[in-house]
């Protein structure tokens, strides 16, 4: 028995690490959708979507057996993150090359603060089923393990279900406050939101990729997304993201304090 707890507690730890390294890119997501807010509700936006991002997972657990078998869920989550990623690289290359409005004087307006939670809200239901696709694929392997005297948890073995669950909501505690810093790192360097929409729109490839891989589409193999190439490659290209983008946002900054 203290085996099997040791194996649990290692999953976990494990789990709560992936989590946080998915909540990376989650927050940027939110952070750039809040951003534009007075900053009192820029907390109010992050708090009503950690609200949101615990429901979501917690449903996720109970729906993972049905949304595993729905490919055009994870596709749907695919096309709107890929979707904001392009719309607003493209509105933020249209507003450069527009000179007749002076950004200092009229700042660009964007979406009220309800339709803000809202985009958030169905940002959180894509990263949960990303968050718990992962979770399931790490926890699946451990031996069964009976908690709260129930043999299962919304078709899952109860143990399984209470580390994914855990695991889960530590990493929505994780983006919470990782969203409200980079929310901070935006305001000091505006000219990194590009690159962040850039990280957008590749969390968006990332899902398209589970998507492609489901079973019932079989374009790419069913274990490519949690294979060592994809997964290096995943990141790789995220720092690169990450590093080009802190290069020239801190050059062009420089350039306009000049």
């Amino acid at each position: 028995m203290e085996a099997i707890l040791l194996e649990y507690a290692w999953v976990l730890l494990v789990l709560v690490g992936l989590e946080g390294l998915l909540a990376a890119d989650n927050a940027v997501v939110m952070a750039v959708m809040v951003k534009h807010l007075p900053k009192d509700k820029q907390k109010k936006a992050l708090f009503y979507g950690l609200v949101g991002a615990f429901v979501f997972r917690f449903a996720a657990l109970f729906m993972i057996t049905l949304l595993v078998n729905i490919w055009q869920i994870q596709a749907l989550g695919a096309a709107y993150l890929l979707f904001i990623s392009i719309k607003n690289i493209y509105d933020q290359r249209k507003g450069d090359n527009d000179h007749a409005i002076d950004v200092e004087k009229a700042p660009k307006k964007g979406s009220s603060f309800w339709m803000t939670v809202l985009k958030v809200e169905l940002a959180d239901i894509a990263f949960a089923i990303d968050s718990m696709l992962a979770a399931v694929a790490l926890a699946v392997t451990l031996p069964h393990l009976n908690v709260f005297g129930m043999e299962d948890i919304g078709g899952i073995n109860s143990g399984q279900f209470v580390v994914m669950l855990a695991g889960g909501l530590i990493g929505v505690i994780i983006m919470r406050f990782a969203a409200h810093k980079f929310v901070q790192i935006l305001e000091k360097y505006p000219q990194l939101e590009t690159a962040a929409f850039v990280i957008v729109g590749w969390v968006g490839v990332k899902l398209l990729v589970m998507t492609l891989s489901h079973e019932k589409l079989g374009v790419l193999p069913h274990d490519f997304p949690h294979s060592t190439p994809w997964t290096l490659t995943f990141w790789t290209v995220l720092v690169g993201i990450v590093v080009v983008g802190v290069i020239m946002g801190v050059k062009k900054n420089k350039e306009e304090n000049a």
